[in-house]
């Protein structure tokens, strides 16, 4: 006799398909999507290093590490512990000229390790209201209070810290994911000086972009050495997988000490360690695609935010950085561009609520450095003669 183990008598999922019917009544149902081989504006591979197959399995030297290639066996605090970890750590720290590092599994991980760990009971954390979900989910387990100040806006960051209490925390990201809009770190870091607030900044995607190696926003503009933690992943422009936070050896020993999802996962094996210390040894030297990719972004603003898209139902965002964003306010009208778009060939992403606020669906166009110029050409030609 066959068993069934799903069956209405012991499994109603009526809840789930209620919110499941919700999201579909509001065009927001997310389904998973190949990418057929369509011309890539979607991914956050912007220096083409998973396109073009750069990274390579180096042998590890050490037998102990290269034994945890695709298993480090325990978390780092019992036995997953191993020496190219620590020395890949070291390194990263050194390329952005921080004392010590951590590694984490993620970029998700390291934000919710981060903020959810360092900031107490009676503590203020003022964030961008842009700021990234995982951002947001570290604050969410954190004892502190937060409160997000208006995207960018210094005054109103200024009027939170004013009213903050305890040890102050200023978080935000250096290039934000869904606008391609650059924080002004030195405005902030100047209002953190003032109020004697901790600046967090989240580098996930200046990281290999930003700066003339790659280093990132506040290493580029100077003030790296005066924030409180920094956060790189490796998943955007690096390639790769995991995440590093950056800062001080007493911050490091005290995330060793209470980051939750650093101690109770298992660490990060020496595979993934190995790609991203072969990615910090190729991305700093790539300025050829570094300036290919500012080109890119030129000719996107000039032909649609600077001359307009041809349509007064597209507004297209200020962006200095791949990350582009034409807004087309309706989850079904930036679905349908979408569906255009892939039917001229091109892979690019509409951005749906509740992901972004209602009236700000886009399509998040990613510029890559092995993107054309005739293929940006074509696409912003498709988007130029939409409906």
């Amino acid at each position: 006799m066959d068993t069934v183990y799903l069956n209405d008598k012991y499994m109603n999922e009526d809840f789930l398909l209620k919110r499941l019917a919700e999201r579909s009544d509001q065009a927001a149902f997310r389904q998973l999507r190949l990418p057929n081989d369509k011309i890539d504006f979607s991914s956050n591979d912007y220096l083409g290093i998973v396109k073009r197959e750069l990274l390579r399995e180096t042998k590890l030297r050490d037998a102990e590490s290269a034994k945890r290639w695709h298993g480090a066996t325990g978390s780092r605090l019992l036995s997953g512990n191993y020496s190219y970890i620590e020395e890949t750590e070291d390194f990263i720290a050194g390329f952005h000229e921080a004392p010590r590092g951590l590694l984490y599994n993620s970029g998700y991980d390291a934000n919710l390790g981060l903020l959810s760990a360092v900031p107490q009971r009676g503590d203020t954390i003022i964030y961008d209201q842009l700021c990234h979900a995982s951002i947001r989910d570290g604050l969410r387990l954190s004892f502190a209070q937060s409160h997000s100040f208006i995207h960018n806006d210094i005054s109103d960051l200024k009027e939170k810290l004013r009213r903050g209490s305890g040890t102050l925390f200023v978080v935000t990201e250096s290039v934000f994911s869904m606008d391609g809009h650059l924080a002004p770190l030195k405005e902030i870091f100047t209002i953190c000086e003032e109020f004697n607030a901790n600046l967090i900044v989240d580098e996930a995607h200046a990281t290999g972009v930003v700066g003339e190696r790659g280093e990132g926003l506040a290493q580029q503009l100077g003030i790296h050495s005066k924030c409180f933690a920094r956060v790189h992943t490796f998943g955007k422009a690096l390639g790769c997988h995991g995440a590093i936070v950056l800062g001080t050896d007493t911050l490091r020993n005290y995330l060793i000490n209470f980051s939750r999802p650093f101690i109770y996962t298992t660490a990060i094996p020496s595979v993934n360690v190995n790609a991203a210390r072969n990615s910090y040894e190729i991305f700093p030297s790539m300025r050829k695609e570094r300036s290919q990719l500012a080109d890119l972004v030129r000719i996107f603003q000039t032909e649609l935010f600077t001359s307009g898209a041809g349509s007064e139902k597209i507004q297209v965002l200020n962006s200095p950085t791949p990350i582009q964003a034409v807004i087309l306010p309706g989850n079904e009208h930036v679905k349908n561009l979408s569906n255009t778009l892939a039917e001229h060939g091109f892979d690019a992403r509409p951005i749906l609520y509740p992901t972004v606020p209602k009236g700000k669906e886009r399509l998040r166009i990613v510029l890559h450095s092995f993107n054309t110029v005739d293929q940006l050409m074509n696409l912003i030609d498709v988007i130029k003669n939409s409906d």
